[in-house]
C-alpha cells in the first residue's frame, strides 16, 4: 500500500523561527513603532526582546491547541514584562505555529493553515479570551457580541469573524491570512531580492501594510481619520523607498515620520504585528519545503516514521 508520509516541523526549529521573526522586526526602523534604533510609547526594544524570548518556546510547544498557545505565550510575556508588548503577534503566530507543528502530508503552509483554522473550537476561544483579558490591550473597548469580557459561546474562528471589520488581525483568521500570504510574503520576497537585507525586508513589508490599510491600532486609539492620514503618508514613503535603489537613502524621511508619529503618540502596532507574521510565514514555508523534500526516516520495523 502506498501511503503518504506525514511530517511536522521540530518545535525547537519553529521556536527559533518565531524568535528570529520578532528580533528581525525590531532591527527594522519602523516609523511610529518601537525598534532597536527608536524607542517610544513608554517602551523600548529591551521589552520586546524579553517578550520574544519568553514567547518562542511556549508558543511552539508540541501537542497543544491554538488557544493554549496564545494563553501560554501571554502568560509568559506578563511574567517578564508588565504590559502588553505582543498580543497581536501572538494571535497571528499561534495558528501559523499550529499549522507547522502538526503532522500532515501537506507541504503547503497555506493548506496546513486552512486545517488549523477550521479546527478552532470554543475552548480555543475561551483560552484566547483569557489571554486578551490578561494582556489588557489599549483601545479594545466593548463589543456588542462575543465580548472578550464574557465567556464565549462560539469558536475562535467565529469570534474573529465578528471582529474582522474593526480588527485587521481578526481578519487574517477569516481570510486565510490573505494579507500575510498574498501581500506581505510577495513584497518580502521582492525586497529580499532587491536588497538582500532582512531588516530592510521588514521595513518594506511594514510600509506596505501601513500604506494599504488603515492600521487597526491607530483607528481604535485615534480614529479612522488619523489612521487613513498615516496610511497616505506611508504610501508616499513606500514609493520613495522602492525607487531609491539604496534603502539607506530613505532613512532621513523614515526618521522624520517616526518623530512626528511618536510626538502624537501614534503607534501603527497592527502593521508591525503583520510584519512579524509575514517574516514567520516565510521562514516556516522554507522549513516545510526542506522537510518535505527530506528522505523519510524509518522506524525499527522498517516503516516510515511519523506516519
Amino acid at each position: 500500500m502506498n501511503m503518504q508520509r506525514t511530517f511536522a516541523l521540530d518545535p525547537a526549529a519553529v521556536a527559533s523561527a518565531v524568535r528570529e521573526a520578532c528580533l528581525t522586526e525590531l532591527r527594522a526602523f519602523k516609523p511610529g513603532n518601537v525598534s532597536f534604533a527608536s524607542s517610544g510609547h513608554g517602551m523600548d526594544a529591551t521589552d520586546f526582546v524579553a517578550s520574544a524570548h519568553a514567547v518562542a518556546g511556549v508558543i511552539a510547544a508540541p501537542a497543544i491547541g491554538v488557544g493554549e498557545r496564545i494563553l501560554r505565550a501571554i502568560e509568559s510575556t506578563r511574567a517578564v514584562v508588565g504590559f502588553n508588548t505582543n498580543l497581536g503577534i501572538v494571535l497571528l503566530c499561534a495558528p501559523l505555529v499550529q499549522a507547522a507543528t502538526r503532522l500532515s502530508a501537506e507541504r503547503s503552509l497555506r493548506l496546513r493553515l486552512d486545517r488549523a483554522l477550521a479546527a478552532l473550537d470554543v475552548m480555543d476561544a475561551e483560552l484566547a479570551y483569557r489571554a486578551i483579558r490578561l494582556a489588557r490591550p489599549g483601545g479594545l473597548g466593548d463589543a456588542q457580541r462575543h465580548d472578550v469580557a464574557q465567556a464565549p459561546h462560539v469558536t475562535l474562528l467565529e469570534a474573529m469573524r465578528e471582529a474582522r471589520q474593526r480588527d485587521r488581525i481578526a481578519a487574517q483568521y477569516v481570510t486565510r491570512y490573505h494579507d500575510v500570504l498574498e501581500i506581505g510574503v510577495p513584497i518580502a520576497n521582492q525586497a529580499a531580492r532587491r536588497w538582500g537585507r532582512l531588516d530592510w525586508v521588514a521595513v518594506a513589508v511594514y510600509l506596505a501594510f501601513l500604506s494599504r490599510f488603515a492600521d487597526s491600532h491607530i483607528a481604535r486609539k485615534h480614529g479612522n481619520e488619523t489612521a487613513f492620514a498615516v496610511s497616505r503618508e506611508a504610501g508616499e514613503l513606500e514609493k520613495f523607498l522602492v525607487s531609491a535603489g539604496d534603502p539607506d537613502r530613505a532613512m532621513p524621511r523614515l526618521r522624520e515620520f517616526d518623530r512626528r508619529l511618536k510626538a502624537q503618540s501614534v503607534n501603527p502596532g497592527t502593521s508591525a504585528d503583520l510584519t512579524v507574521a509575514t517574516l514567520l510565514a516565510m521562514d516556516l514555508d522554507d522549513l516545510l519545503d526542506v522537510a518535505f523534500r527530506a528522505p523519510a526516516r524509518m522506524d525499527s520495523a522498517g516503516e516510515p516514521a511519523g506516519r
